[in-house]
């Protein structure tokens, strides 16, 4: 629940189900959200001290995303404004993930000024975005196969971590070293980004390390994981350097999943302060997928008059560029 861009609630379901099939299973995720949209919703109200009769909005994510899941959560949305008589406002899930900068929270953070860059990082998605204005966003670069977060996941999988493996990879990678071993970075046309054959070198570098049961040595965790991560966040600060020298936009934001990666907070902030940087970076409960952000998202849509009908459809794909 928002409020003047203040939180007055933000409750989140975890889905330990998918743990037990090291990732998320679609059908899983749709039954997962059908079991706790109703609680969930009767949680926040409760916790924000509202009736449904006092909201004046509602705002749901139209997409991209899993298909099944954008059903029951575009339905409830749909049903619930036309019974409190409100607006409904279809959000797409990746342009709230940068107006999550937005929120005010009790941190005393600046927000950004506009124009700025955003680098999005997600288990789905890896954007550069140039963003204008709360509704005027421009992806000047995106993944041509994998996203960053896919590849932490999946090198997490290969180690025998469990799901979910990237903030796993992260604590162990801090007490690696990243030079004990290489992987080679990718190659890539201007602004885009490319995980995918990060991804099958890890899986070439970490198969022949297997004893004859199939484990890896502890031992060797720590190291292949910041191997791994290095490897990731090179990439992602080499692209976002070169989208700052081709635009001139000093201000930069990242924003999901992997945005909570002590990894990639630390470094950005360091290449930051060498290059003149200003940094924007959403306080943990804002990086990874959340309700504030979709909230924040249909406080700008609502703002603008850009309501949508009952006939709004969710969207599996929403085309970034």
């Amino acid at each position: 629940m928002l409020e003047d861009g203040r939180v007055l609630s933000n409750v989140v379901a975890g889905q330990a189900v998918h743990a037990a099939w090291g990732g998320v299973v679609p059908e899983l995720a749709s039954r997962a959200h059908q079991e706790h949209i109703v609680p969930v919703v009767e949680a926040a109200l409760r916790e924000a001290g509202l009736s449904p009769a006092a909201l004046t909005a509602i705002a749901f994510t139209q997409g991209p995303g899993l298909i099944g899941a954008l059903h029951v959560g575009a339905a409830f949305a749909k049903s619930f404004a036309q019974a409190l008589g409100v607006p409904l406002l279809a959000v797409d899930h990746m342009r709230a993930h940068v107006l999550a900068h937005f929120i005010r929270d009790t941190e005393d953070r600046p927000l950004p000024e506009f124009p700025f860059l955003n680098l999005t990082v997600s288990g789905g998605h890896t954007l550069i975005v140039l963003v204008c204005s709360a509704l005027d966003m421009v992806a000047i670069g995106s993944t041509l196969d994998d996203a960053a977060g896919e590849a932490f996941d999946k090198g997490a999988k290969l180690l025998g971590l469990p799901y979910p493996g990237g903030p796993r990879v992260d604590a162990l990678a801090a007490q690696g070293d990243p030079h004990r071993f290489r992987l080679p970075r990718p190659v890539v046309p201007e602004l885009d980004l490319s995980f995918s054959g990060t991804k099958s070198a890890f899986r070439n570098l970490v198969l022949p390390l297997r004893g004859p049961d199939g484990l890896l040595s502890a031992e060797l965790l720590p190291d292949l994981c910041a191997t791994l991560q290095e490897a990731i966040l090179d990439h992602l600060l080499h692209k976002l350097t070169l989208a700052v020298e081709r635009t001139g936009i000093t201000r930069i934001g990242i924003a999901g999943g992997v945005s909570a990666n002590s990894g990639l907070r630390s470094r950005l902030v360091e290449l930051a302060a060498t290059r003149g940087w200003t940094v924007h970076i959403p306080p943990f409960a804002y990086c990874t997928d959340n309700a504030a952000m979709v909230a924040m998202a249909g406080d700008r849509l609502l703002r603008a008059g850009r309501t949508s009908g009952l006939d709004v459809v969710p969207l599996a794909r929403i085309p970034q560029r």
